[in-house]
């Protein structure tokens, strides 16, 4: 299969669900025939963009500079649990690793204007699951989608980030375009079923909620109105026979209506990480997120303490470095949450 030629159909398409599908069966495939065919018109949604206007050459060299990759349905990298839902996209574009779209997933969602209690939510619920090595799916998003992210990097941890339109900045909202490169120094992947150029659109960001719910084994939603767009993705998980979990919230907050309108109509009431990692029969204590050293005083630190807890008298000794150059690298470790304090100076791998 031509990618070139592909990527050149779908900006005329626009991601349009089922169209590459179709032009497939039609052209056996091969996307160079039906780029230059005058047939391909009865593709086209009326809204497409104007055809002599697009160069394939140009337009996969763009992805090329972007480092952007594309896989397709028929590739054995694309992720199985997305495969087999009901309306699979046909191609992703994807900004980072690979390998993070085989691990087992959840996706976490909510409101984009977040509470505090929503905020402690994340924190408490999240930061386990990710320590037990779940891979956290959201839309990188204001809000719930962003804290999600940031709990899964903060612990050094592989996230996948689904947008709502192209693989570009003006895609991210300008408060995550930071962490949207974190997490891709964290082996993580930021993915999209829409071409580069995309703008995202009230079409758009409910059709990707289909990839969000579709990479996961379950949906989370921990704070969302009654009408909010983490209740479509909620929606989607059940058409695609996955698992929701609600966090409860109170009666007199709006951004609780969904959660606990979710848990009215069956979903999974969740307090604390140990109610979904019971549902997977997922031992948190037997997976362990590798850590990724700054430096060889980071790694040898690392190395020192391994399973154990040590004194901080018992790691200057162990390394044979000036302490303060110790201390400074210990603090540096603990605010990237690699090390934890016990208390009285002992330390621990996070």
């Amino acid at each position: 299969m031509n990618l070139k030629y592909l990527n050149a159909v779908n900006i005329l398409v626009s991601a349009k669900i089922g169209a590459l599908q179709k032009i497939t069966d039609s052209f056996d495939g091969d996307f160079e025939r039906a780029w230059h065919s005058k047939s391909l018109k009865r593709f086209l949604p009326a809204d497409a963009p104007i055809f002599g206007k697009i160069d394939p050459e140009k337009e996969w060299d763009k992805l090329a500079k972007e480092k952007i990759e594309i896989i397709t349905i028929l590739d054995r990298d694309y992720p199985k649990p997305l495969r087999h839902i009901a309306d699979p996209p046909f191609l992703l574009y994807i900004k980072g690793s690979r390998k993070v779209l085989k691990n087992d997933c959840l996706a976490v969602v909510g409101t984009r204007n977040l509470t505090e209690y929503g905020k402690r939510v994340v924190s408490l619920i999240v930061e386990p699951l990710v320590q037990a090595g779940l891979t956290i799916v959201s839309g990188l998003a204001m809000g719930i989608d962003g804290l999600a992210h940031q709990a899964a990097v903060k612990m050094n941890a592989p996230t996948i980030a689904v947008l709502g339109g192209g693989l570009s900045n003006s895609s991210i909202v300008i408060q995550n375009r930071k962490l949207a490169g974190e997490i891709l120094q964290k082996n993580g992947a930021i993915i999209t079923e829409y071409p580069l150029g995309t703008p995202g659109s009230q079409f758009s960001f409910p059709q990707r909620n289909r990839i969000i719910s579709g990479l996961s084994k379950g949906v989370l939603v921990v704070e969302a109105d009654e009408k909010s767009g983490s209740l479509i993705t909620a929606k989607c998980a059940l058409d695609q026979n996955r698992d929701v979990f609600a966090v409860p919230g109170s009666i007199f907050s709006s951004k609780s209506k969904g959660p606990n309108q979710l848990i009215a109509s069956g979903a999974k009431v969740v307090t604390d990480s140990s109610a979904i990692l019971t549902e997977y029969n997922i031992d948190s204590t037997v997976r362990q997120l590798a850590l990724t050293p700054a430096n060889k005083l980071e790694e040898d630190i690392i190395n020192i303490i391994g399973k154990n807890s040590l004194g901080l008298d018992e790691i200057i000794r162990a390394t044979k470095k000036d302490t303060p150059e110790i201390i400074s690298c210990i603090m540096n470790m603990e605010l990237e949450n690699k090390i934890i304090n016990l208390g009285n100076n002992r330390f621990s791998i996070k």
